[in-house]
């Protein structure tokens, strides 16, 4: 019964992945294009659309990113400023302080810029692991999400908790872990690998696909 549910799921993911994979490709083309043209400032508001991301619903993040940004209070904005413009996402007190911290080190003349920054590496591993030790607020999966979302990372998972949750129900991890430290994540992420190509999708679709499966949206 367990084999037969775990192959129900899988040619579901499958069917999910020929419907939307023309609009996958498209996603995957604008995020390139972020990292190919886009200028610091862009760079800057896709990473603080990440830090706002864990538990808060994305279309919501990107609202609050685009009233900050409109409001110039992204670059400019003292705590109480940004923090006013965060009552829609969780936890604003502590992304606000992450989104003040992040801007003094890589917009404020803290570390160079991002593009800088990233451009030392020339692997997504290593690039999410600066991002991790230098970026408060950003853990595992927020770096995965982001360079993804810059056109970096189409070859690192984001394990959110939608896309754990499917790995459990296809037998790819025993249970759901409360945390992901370092190690989880990249046995995890390995794991997703591993099924990725057994399946014969890209991880950076597969993201996509599982997400799509749990919320039938496709955003960022």
């Amino acid at each position: 019964m367990l084999l037969c549910g775990v192959t129900k799921i899988t040619e579901e993911i499958a069917a999910i992945h020929r419907a939307i994979y023309d609009n996958i490709e498209a996603r995957l083309r604008e995020f390139r294009s972020l990292w190919e043209k886009g200028s610091d400032r862009e760079l800057f508001v896709e990473l603080v659309f990440c830090l706002l991301t864990p538990q808060s619903g994305a279309r919501r993040c990107w609202r609050a990113v685009e009233s900050l940004v409109q409001k110039d209070f992204l670059f400019n904005g003292c705590f109480d400023d940004i923090c006013g413009e965060l009552n829609i996402v969780r936890f604003k007190n502590n992304k606000t302080r992450y989104i003040m911290e992040a801007r003094e080190v890589l917009w404020d003349g803290g570390s160079g810029s991002i593009r800088e920054a990233l451009s030392r590496f020339h692997n997504a591993g290593d690039r999410r692991d600066w991002l991790f030790r230098n970026v408060k607020g950003m853990g595992y999966k927020e770096a995965s999400h982001y360079l993804r979302n810059i056109g970096l990372g189409e070859d690192i998972a984001i394990l959110d908790r939608h896309i754990v949750k499917n790995m459990h129900l296809i037998g790819l991890i025993d249970s759901i872990p409360k945390a992901m430290p370092r190690r989880v994540y990249l046995d995890s992420e390995n794991a997703l690998h591993i099924f990725a190509d057994r399946v014969a999708i890209p991880v950076s679709h597969l993201d996509f696909v599982l997400w799509y499966k749990e919320t039938g949206d496709l955003f960022k």
